[in-house]
């Protein structure tokens, strides 16, 4: 590859890196082409681009961006994919679920970048799969603000049907 082109390659990864506040590192050596295949798709059906990347240009592209990546440099060995999407959990579940599936250990959690954090280590896996997206805790807090309105709402609307039927009661009772 010519220098040129490395060049290219590291301002695109760069700016991906820049405009996505998520991406996972992860290690798919050892899967066959059939494997790769059906990770590939279930990343696609799932909104996450794959691609597999070069560990020098990557941590290039990493320097250039204006983040701290610092805690994911030392995961940068062997082999590397990236997993770039818009939600925080969906790589980890999409991981743990090719893994069960296929009876597999791999692909392997290396390192994770989630709204600002790192994550290093495949012991990582289950709790980010366990965070909730921004969307689930928009819902969360929606379904809190309800709540109080809710049982407010049902208070008096019992209220008023046990009042209109006492007034009706009443109103039939003769004198």
């Amino acid at each position: 590859m010519k220098k040129e082109e490395k060049g290219q390659l590291i301002d695109l990864l760069a700016k991906e890196l820049q405009d996505n506040s998520i991406f996972y590192l992860t290690d798919i050596s050892g899967l066959n082409a059939e494997q790769t295949s059906i990770l590939r798709r279930m990343c696609f059906s799932k909104g996450v681009k794959l691609s597999v990347v070069k560990n020098t240009l990557l941590k290039k592209a990493m320097v250039k961006v204006e983040k701290d990546f610092d805690e994911l440099y030392d995961v940068l060995k062997g082999n590397t994919a990236l997993m770039l999407t818009d939600t925080g959990n969906v790589p980890a579940k999409l991981i743990q679920e090719y893994t069960k599936k296929y009876k597999t250990d791999r692909p392997v959690l290396k390192g994770a970048y989630v709204e600002e954090m790192c994550y290093t280590g495949a012991d990582n896996l289950e709790f980010l799969a366990n965070i909730k997206s921004k969307n689930e805790l928009i819902g969360d807090i929606i379904g809190l603000l309800q709540s109080p309105a809710k049982n407010v709402i049902s208070a008096l609307q019992t209220g008023g049907n046990t009042i209109a039927g006492i007034v009706k009661t009443l109103s039939e009772r003769p004198e």
